[in-house]
């Protein structure tokens, strides 16, 4: 059984950071596409990092670009999302994702049967 278990989420002024993990069990990292998403109220869910499954590519999102760090540990089976330079916007529920095989854009992940987290609260106050 496939389990994503975010954490690391909370509270923050606007120009913070906070770190979020993803411990992955049932599924390894090491040969799989793993990502995080957000959703805020009344928007639309957002792709926000994703890492190949060799680690050596990174996509993001235009809001965050130069601001979140994807990585990962593959011993440890968990994904990071490094976030720095927080502004109110990035307020939302995150997720981690966790996509069989190579990498997809965001919105085909639904598509092609992603593994969901159940989500990690940030909010950044103004």
């Amino acid at each position: 059984q496939v389990q994503l278990v975010e954490s690391g989420g909370g509270s923050v002024q606007a120009g913070g950071s906070l770190r979020l993990s993803c411990a992955a069990s049932g599924y390894t990292t090491r040969n799989n596409c793993m990502g995080w998403f957000r959703l805020a109220p009344g928007r639309e869910r957002e792709g926000v990092a994703r890492i190949s499954p060799d680690g050596d590519t990174r996509t993001y999102g235009d809001s965050v670009k130069d601001r979140f760090t994807i990585s990962k540990d593959n011993a440890k089976n968990t994904v990071y999302l490094q976030m720095n330079s927080l502004k109110p916007e990035d307020t939302a529920m995150y997720y981690c994702a966790a996509l069989g095989g190579f990498c997809r854009s965001f919105t085909q992940w639904s598509a092609y049967g992603a593994y969901w987290g159940q989500g990690t609260q940030v909010t950044v106050s103004s």
